[in-house]
């Protein structure tokens, strides 16, 4: 029997992250999966802050701006399968592996982010995630990267 795959739109997103404007870096979630896979979608718009120093004239989003974004797909995943929303829960970077770039992300695309958990499982604190995003089927970068989950202590 086939369980019913998880979404999350951006009011839902707001309520696990606590990032907002202009760091979060994530549109929607769908196909979650647990904490096993999910599937993270960024709309690219020209007003984002980033662009007005990064190259100016030739607007390309930063790399590291979407390694963080993959992160965030991450965290939506985790929060909402161990149904995080409303409870402060943190994620902080401990690493980031096999990092690579492979296709510029500019104005108008949507970037794509196809998140597996390598390791982590609920009541664990250190989770590993491999993440890829494409444009239009185009790998724009892949890494590897593993995080510390902050939760809330029940009762607090």
């Amino acid at each position: 029997m086939s369980q019913e795959k998880l979404r999350a739109d951006i009011q839902m997103i707001q309520r696990i992250l606590p990032h907002r404007y202009p760091f979060l870096l994530v549109d929607k979630v769908e196909e979650i999966d647990g904490t096993s896979s999910a599937v993270g979608y960024k709309n690219v718009t020209m007003n984002e802050p980033h662009f007005q120093g990064h190259f100016p004239g030739t607007p390309i989003m930063p790399g590291v701006t979407i390694v963080e974004a993959m992160a965030q797909t991450a965290g939506v995943m985790v929060g909402v399968a161990l149904e995080q929303m409303d409870k402060e829960m943190l994620i902080y970077f401990m690493s980031i592996d096999k990092c690579k770039f492979r296709r510029k992300v500019v104005p108008g695309d949507v970037l794509r982010m196809d998140l597996k958990t390598v390791r982590g499982k609920p009541g664990g604190k250190v989770w590993r995630f491999s993440g890829i995003a494409t444009v239009e089927g185009e790998m724009a970068a892949e890494a590897e990267f593993m995080a510390m989950l902050d939760l809330p202590k029940e009762g607090a």
